[in-house]
């Protein structure tokens, strides 16, 4: 039941990531996003791995059950790729203020 319970919050997240991924994809803004909420939620994945791998019991049985992992790996994709589009869009902004700010200047 614990692993059901578990998968169904993976989901839950995975399913939000997307849309995440596509909004930051689109946008082409840091507006709304925050850096270091996406840090965090990347090292709770890290930590949710991690501890999938250090449990003895899970290691046991992970030929039934590496589904669970691949839930944790897919939603860590899901946010690196929000990661990675978050650079794009400050590296993006800072190039266009860079332009504003040489064209108000002649």
């Amino acid at each position: 039941m614990a692993e059901l319970l578990e998968i169904i919050m993976l989901v839950c997240f995975g399913f939000s990531w997307p849309m995440n991924v596509m909004k930051s994809y689109k946008s082409r803004t840091t507006k709304g996003k925050s850096l270091a909420f996406l840090i965090l939620i990347l090292v709770g994945y890290i930590a949710g791995i991690a501890a999938k791998f250090l449990n003895p019991v899970y290691m046991a049985a992970f030929a039934e059950k590496w589904y669970v992992l691949f839930f944790y790996f897919l939603n860590f994709g899901m946010v690196t790729a929000d990661l990675l589009f978050y650079i794009r869009n400050y590296r993006w902004e800072r190039k266009e203020m860079t332009k504003h700010e040489s064209a108000g200047d002649r």
